[in-house]
């Protein structure tokens, strides 16, 4: 399929079939990822030992960090990159990719760097306790340290491909690296071959987004005259013309993983109190509550291209089927996950431990924070839509709700409410109240960006349009371009 044909997929294709294309690759992706978080949790938990699984919860926060810093010149990148291609600046769009790539690798040295100097006081603030912080400092050299840029620059290539419509090679990369994690953990983790343990989980990590890298490296050289995706320096006028774009645009998903990271940690916290098990236990669940989760990421990751293009491009009522179908996938989904863990939670539990006490807690704790999934699966695309209009704000603000500012003083009430489980309704109530706001601001915009037929209007919650989505000083550089 050549360039044209791909950006023919995003305008005309119908609807249902263009969302497909885009988000079932994703989805795949997604849900690979997926398996692999859940092999790290299934072949530790074969251990046996509470402390190897509590050691992996506790470094999940540190994790999400390279998402967030991914997600803040990936999706940015993604959403420009469209915007700029659904306007007609295929020059602006490469412009877009070589920032948010050379971003991606700086960003992710300076915070593997900061971790670095700070392991053991960070591990600690996490939640580490006396007896798992030595297991925790081994498996985070191994995960973020050493795969940390590994992590977020395969990322980033596969938020870049999807935005060209390369959805299937974004899926190639990630998938792999999934699969060959898969693959290695029993290697590494088991006392019948490597026996490193929780280390081992990590060091298998980041071997295969190192594996993953190198295949969006390989699509990169296959592709390199024909793809808009560009890895050469950036020149400092495209810096500073196409940055802020990227950076304002991706920012509150950043921002989201980013207080994820608090919220996380301060629910580890309050549970740690608990005692190991119940840690452990919290880990099971963060697992197996991923399932919807991450469909619901994979179909709005899917989403964002289509919707950013035809927002630049005017097809308003095109990008709106596209977002009701879309949500639609995401929330149908959610509500078969909400049915099996109510029905099998002790089940599903069980998989990854054989401690009677940690699949009792994580039994409980799933029934309760798995309420929250229909109302995320709703949300997430919410917010997607607004990113890809360019309403940085009104995504901000959902981003913002769902996670860190009303998660602290919910822990502590609920806390005292309900000790221990009343630490679980809190996901489902912020959730709840995101998605309110979320949909408030969609009611508010109704008469701008994506709803009107005849093109984008200006925002209505008073952001300018200026460059975003436009062709800026790129205007007019494409004449005549095809592709």
């Amino acid at each position: 399929m050549t360039q044209e044909e791909r950006l023919r997929v995003f305008e005309s294709e119908p609807f249902k079939k263009a969302v497909l294309r885009q988000a079932a690759p994703a989805v795949a992706s997604q849900l690979t990822a997926l398996v692999y978080g859940l092999a790290d949790t299934y072949f530790v938990g074969l251990l046996n030992d509470p402390k190897q699984t509590a050691s992996v919860t506790v470094c999940y926060p540190a994790f999400i960090m390279l998402t967030a810093i991914s997600n803040l010149v990936g999706v940015g990148g993604a959403a420009a990159a469209a915007r700029a291609l659904g306007a007609g600046s295929r020059k602006k769009a490469s412009a877009v990719t070589s920032v948010s790539l050379w971003a991606g690798l700086l960003f992710s040295l300076l915070f593997t760097g900061l971790l670095a100097a700070l392991l053991r006081p960070a591990l600690t603030l996490l939640g580490a306790k006396e007896q798992t912080l030595p297991l925790c400092v081994e498996y985070a050299k191994n995960a973020i340290l050493l795969g940390g840029v590994f992590t977020v620059l395969s990322n980033v290539f596969a938020n870049l491909f999807r935005a060209e419509g390369r959805a299937l090679a974004a899926s190639l990369g990630l998938s792999a690296g999934g699969l060959l994690n898969i693959l290695l953990d029993p290697f590494f983790i088991l006392p019948r071959f490597l026996g490193l343990g929780a280390a081992g989980a990590g060091l298998a990590t980041a071997v295969s987004n190192a594996a993953a890298l190198g295949v969006f490296i390989a699509v990169y050289c296959k592709n390199r005259r024909e793809t808009v995706v560009k890895t050469a320096l950036p020149r400092y006028e495209d810096v500073r013309a196409v940055s802020g774009d990227v950076l304002k645009t991706g920012f509150p998903s950043a921002a989201q993983y980013l207080l994820t990271v608090v919220a996380v940690a301060a629910q580890a916290r309050f549970v740690s109190g608990y005692g190991t098990e119940a840690v452990a236990a919290l880990g099971i669940v963060k697992k197996l509550d991923q399932l919807p989760l991450y469909f619901s990421i994979g179909v709005s990751t899917g989403l964002l291209p289509l919707l950013a293009f035809n927002h630049a491009k005017g097809s308003a009522r095109r990008a709106r089927d596209c977002f009701r179908f879309g949500t639609a996938l995401s929330l149908g989904f959610s509500l078969l996950c909400l049915i099996c863990y109510e029905a099998f939670a002790p089940l599903l539990a069980g998989i990854f431990i054989g401690d009677e006490k940690t699949v009792a807690l994580a039994a409980a704790f799933l029934r309760r924070m798995v309420t929250a999934m229909p109302l995320m699966s709703v949300c997430y695309p919410v917010i997607i839509r607004f990113q890809a209009e360019g309403r940085s704000r009104a995504a901000l603000v959902c981003s913002v709700l769902r996670k860190g500012l009303l998660d602290l003083p919910l822990l502590y009430l609920m806390d005292l409410a309900a000790p221990l489980y009343g630490l679980m309704w809190v996901q489902p109530m912020v959730d709840g109240i995101s998605l309110a706001a979320a949909l408030a601001l969609l009611k508010r915009g109704a008469g701008s960006g994506l709803s009107a037929d005849n093109g984008p209007e200006p925002a209505s919650d008073g952001e300018p349009e200026g460059e975003l989505g436009g062709v800026g000083q790129y205007e007019g550089h494409d004449a005549g371009h095809k592709g």
